[in-house]
This record gives C-alpha cells, structure tokens and sequence, in this order.
C-alpha cells in the first residue's frame, strides 16, 4: 500500500435529524477533506465538514443518479492523493447502501476503510409510529428487505410473509400496489400496514392502514418516495392507528397528541 494514500470513511448520515448522528461521525466529518455526499441525506450535515470540498453524488430511484462507479472513482481518486474521503450515505450505510460494492472497490486499491454506522430509515419509521417492530405479543423477528433486487425482479413476497415477521420494505413505493397484492396471498387484508415517507425528517409523514387498502390510502394521500413500508401486527400498536369507520382509535390517537403537545408546551413554558 502507497504510504501517501490516504482513507475513506462510510459515513451513515442516518434519517435525516442531524441529532441523530453518533459523535464519531461528527468527529470524521471535521476530519474529511472532500466529502461525497449522498441525496438522502440532510445537506445541511456539510455544515459539520468546514474545511471539505462538497461533491454531490445523489442517487434515488426514478431520479437521475450519479452512476456507482463514477463515485467509486471518485473514492479511489482522492484517496490515493493522500486526502480522507467522507462518503456519506443516508440512513445506515451497510443496509441498501451499496456498502459491499464500495468496499470491495477500496479494498482491492489497498485504500484503508472505516464505516460509521448510523439510524436506517425503517427504526426512524417505527419511532415516528411509536412501536416496536419486535413486539413479542405479535412477531418474533422483523426482516428488512428491498422491493428491488439486483436484476430488476422482486423478492419472493410468500417466503417473506411465511416468516410471521414484521416487513419493513425499502425502495417499494413505486410497486406498493403489487407489493400488497403479493402479500395479501399469504397475509390476512387486515394485517396492519404503514408508509412513512422522509422518516425522522422534519417533514415526516405517516399513513397507517390495512393492507388491503394501504396501495390506495397513500395514492390517495400522495405519499411517494423516499418512504419506508410497513406490515405486520406489529404496526397495530401505533397510537396513529385509526382505520376507516374505527373512531376508537381516531380518538385515542387525537387524545394521546393532544397529551404530547401539552407536555412539550409545559415543558417550554418552565424552561
């Protein structure tokens, strides 16, 4: 290995809240030189790396995407001129990240490599919802997966829907419909289900339904990507849970929110 070379750190930016990054991703970003930073995640983390030079690599699905390789060179090119590189990644740079691609790259170059992990999307999903995605009255796992695979099909929905696990599905917004279609072979129309779309962002929106309506409930309420799909039990604990015709939990949810925004304005108030 060059002794000049410098090294690259795969940054997870996490959902979006710059709170939720760890200290050790502060501490690296203070530290880059160029950072390489991905669409997805809150540009305003640049802030964090005053002294790097800002190289946007977005890539999102139906987007015009800075192609993989391209900043895989990147990486390559700055590093071997002694300089540390920041990729960051939104989300958890190892799940749906392109992190094995990338790795397999740098280490092949003998470019040293460190990986920050951060908050994926689908934990920033189920905290927004106020659940656990392993409830134990209701599942015994959960099971991330992405609505597309490597060439272009989809994952066997059966399989994933035989495993009795809480579904959290990436990059499923443009084949929601046939998702739940697929599901609903194997799953009950009135397992609950969720889109939470920017999850831990400041423009956080969630969708609880059933599967059987959740593709026409967030058509209709114009949820898209970058969102995050969820079903299972599991997701029948949130407080926003208020299916058509349940004015139950309509206004359980209105009261438990109602609750919350007193507290925090309490809480204003005293400090």
């Amino acid at each position: 290995m060059n002794t000049n070379t410098g090294k690259v750190t795969l940054l997870s930016a996490g959902p979006g809240d710059l709170d939720l990054l760890t200290l050790k991703a502060a501490k690296a970003l203070a530290a880059a030189d160029v950072v390489l930073l991905d669409d997805l995640a809150n540009p305003e983390i640049v802030t964090l790396a005053p002294q790097a030079r800002v190289i946007r690599v977005g890539k999102r699905g139906g987007c015009r995407s800075t192609p993989q390789a391209f900043i895989e060179r990147l990486m390559q090119r700055y590093a071997l001129k002694g300089l540390h590189v920041v990729r960051v990644k939104g989300g958890e740079a190892l799940l749906f990240g392109r992190a094995g691609e990338e790795l397999a790259v740098l280490r092949g170059a003998g470019i040293p490599v460190e990986i920050v992990n951060g908050i994926s999307s689908g934990f920033a999903a189920a905290a927004g919802l106020g659940i656990s995605l392993t409830h134990r009255r209701h599942c015994h796992g959960v099971s991330f997966v992405t609505a597309h695979t490597e060439d272009h099909g989809e994952p066997d929905w059966a399989a994933l829907a035989a495993t009795r696990t809480t579904l959290a599905i990436y990059m499923g917004m443009r084949r929601i419909g046939s998702i739940a279609t697929a599901l609903l072979a194997s799953l009950p129309a009135d397992t609950p289900a969720a889109v939470v779309q920017w999850a831990g962002g400041s423009n956080e929106r969630r969708l609880v339904s059933r599967l059987d309506r959740l593709a026409a409930d967030a058509t209709r309420a114009g949820f898209g990507s970058p969102a995050v799909i969820l079903v299972g039990s599991a997701i029948g604990e949130s407080v926003e849970h208020a299916w058509a015709g349940d004015n139950a939990w309509r206004d359980e949810a209105a009261a438990m929110q109602a609750d919350m925004q007193n507290a925090r304005e309490a809480i204003a108030q005293a400090a």
